[in-house]
């Protein structure tokens, strides 16, 4: 199976990891929340690799920084629900704890990454200037 560079990144492992937890904390919510609040979270915790993924696709650094914006948006959406997931009493205050910690970690290695990023398209625009 071929690899894309991406793959190797430590936030698109963790953010992976954060999805099958989300798939497994979301499994025994009520039936009646499968279009609510279950949908969302899973939703939310599948775009951060998702997008994670294409802003490394991306031909330029503002474009991929655009999309690691959004998986940061995500990760900041998912941190909500999983408090409305345990104001609801779908998740226990151990579980709770747990995917904070989850999404604490995500967020941290993303915002690490944005960060890069973004010192990398500064250096390429100096670069360009200093090139004309």
């Amino acid at each position: 199976m071929e690899k894309s560079a991406y793959t190797d990144l430590e936030v698109w492992k963790t953010s992976r990891e954060l999805v099958n937890w989300v798939y497994s904390a979301t499994k025994f919510f009520p039936k009646e929340e499968m279009y609510g609040l279950t949908q969302q979270m899973r939703r939310c915790a599948v775009s951060i690799p998702s997008n994670t993924a294409e802003g490394c696709g991306r031909n330029h650094p503002k474009d991929s920084i655009q999309f690691f914006h959004i998986a940061r948006g995500s990760i900041y959406e998912l941190e909500t629900q999983l408090y409305l997931g345990f104001d609801q009493s779908y998740i226990d205050e151990n579980a709770l704890q747990s995917g904070l910690e989850r999404v604490i970690h995500c967020k941290k290695l993303l915002n690490g990454f944005i960060n890069y990023y973004q010192k990398l398209s500064a250096n390429n625009e100096k670069r360009a200037t200093t090139n004309q």
